[in-house]
């Protein structure tokens, strides 16, 4: 049994992982996060509240804990906001991280980290992991000096970069791009999507599985885990709206310099995934299927809530 502790276990990602977690006998697991336990499910694993910016409460918890691996998925993760305030990003996406590599190294810790493709300019995409960074904007130097402060440890490490995830968890707390653009459009507000942008977006349980099957198999090195699907960010909303049947004249088709947004997003990412193809057995869904894993999520969720 492979003891697991993940930090962020409240966001999309870690309670997907949480979920995954659970349904292996093979995984002792420990989730934490800051503030209280947002997973449904409170038996059979340990909850710990724990501010990973904070090192001697995580120094505690993992001497406490002693666990095989770390998957590091806490993160300041809204990109405008970093560009707002570069000290809380560099505090939480670079020395939180810091934290984690020193004790990592001290007690002989598998790290998985979780970086972006915005470590890359987009200029080249779909990219490869030995493809040469190049991040424009704050959160993607930030996520780019924590993966080199990892490449420079001693200690066992993977590092996972992901691409706009996507996914419900059982409260609705977290959102995304594709539930935003379907609730805003169920209720007739109009919303801005950006015309000139490509992404490969990523089902937050496909990648749970990669992190947890990194994990079990010590797999070391760089990952590019995505979906296997290119899209326009015009594409991907015109997807959501096909696939349940909404009105598409609420959406207003822009370039990127048209939207103002604090920080300068890559034109075109995308990876070529051939390494978690052939390495970790990876196998993605499309983003068609993934649409209709939302929706029948969606529907249990409505169906409890009803009760």
């Amino acid at each position: 049994m492979k003891k697991v502790l993940i930090t962020g276990s409240n966001g999309l990602l870690g309670q997907k992982i949480t979920d995954a977690a659970l349904a292996d006998a093979n995984i002792a697991y420990i989730a934490t996060s800051r503030g209280a336990n947002r997973h449904p499910v409170k038996k059979g694993y340990i909850y710990i509240d724990l501010d990973i910016t904070d090192f001697e409460q995580t120094e505690n918890i993992v001497k406490e804990c002693s666990p095989d691996v770390i998957i590091n998925t806490a993160a300041m993760a809204n990109v405008d906001a970093c560009e707002r305030d570069p000290v809380a990003s560099q505090k939480v996406n670079v020395e939180a991280v810091a934290n984690l590599i020193a004790l990592s190294e001290r007690f002989n810790i598998h790290l998985i980290h979780l970086s972006t493709d915005f470590v890359f300019d987009g200029d080249e995409g779909p990219y490869m992991e030995d493809d040469e960074p190049n991040p424009i904007n704050v959160y993607g130097k930030h996520k780019l000096a924590a993966e080199k402060l990892i490449k420079d440890s001693s200690c066992i490490w993977s590092i996972v970069r992901t691409i706009l995830v996507y996914g419900v968890v059982n409260d609705l707390s977290r959102t995304n791009i594709v539930l935003w653009s379907k609730n805003a459009l169920e209720n007739g507000q109009t919303i801005k999507v950006v015309n000139d942008q490509w992404r490969m977006p990523t089902l937050a349980e496909d990648l749970a599985k990669a992190c947890l099957t990194m994990a079990m198999k010590k797999a070391e090195g760089i990952y590019h885990i995505s979906g296997k699907d290119l899209f326009s960010i015009c594409e991907l909303v015109d997807a959501v709206v096909e696939h349940w049947h909404l009105e598409s004249s609420y959406i207003c088709k822009e370039r990127s310099s048209e939207l103002k947004q604090n920080a300068l997003r890559p034109k075109r990412t995308g990876f070529i995934l051939d390494k978690a193809y052939d390495k970790l057995d990876y196998v993605p869904h499309s983003f068609g299927e993934g649409l209709k894993l939302i929706e029948e999520q969606l529907k249990k969720i409505g169906k409890q809530s009803s009760l």
